[in-house]
């Protein structure tokens, strides 16, 4: 499990509208993962399904989201309906606070194969989704300076 927080300085509506937009997800994505929208609505609701890839390390990377809940401008959900996760559901969490947005993440995520599964967690996989939100933090900083 993942979780993390960010105060950004813009009103709660202006976040959550960012984050509606699936197009702004590849520039808060690092590019070392070289992420590409394959296919996504203009607007996300509940039940939208985004298409994605991605490169990890070495492997070429097909993945796919749906928004399993959406509740503007408050929280939104999405799950992973193929990746190389044996889970992974994200829960964004807004709340307007001290003239501006707290923002968390809950991650909460699994590797297949067992065995196999925690020791690649231990090894890389733990730290590279840590690199993944810390650049996406440093990401939303340049974008919504305080």
């Amino acid at each position: 499990m993942l979780n993390r927080e960010q105060w950004l300085s813009r009103p709660i509506d202006e976040i959550f509208k960012f984050f509606s937009r699936p197009e702004n997800l590849q520039g808060i994505t690092p590019p070392w993962l070289d992420f590409r929208m394959v296919e996504s609505p203009l607007i996300l609701q509940a039940g939208s399904l985004i298409h994605y890839r991605l490169r990890w390390h070495w492997m070429a990377i097909r993945w796919t989201t749906e928004i399993s809940e959406w509740d503007p401008p408050r929280r939104f959900v999405d799950r992973a309906l193929s990746s190389p996760y044996a889970l992974w559901n994200h829960e964004h969490i807004f709340e307007g606070q001290a003239g501006g947005t707290m923002m968390r993440d809950r991650v909460t995520y699994a590797l297949p194969m067992a065995g196999i599964g925690r020791f690649a967690h231990w090894a890389w996989v733990k730290r590279d989704v840590e690199r993944i939100f810390d650049f996406r933090a440093e990401a939303m900083r340049r974008l919504f300076p305080a």
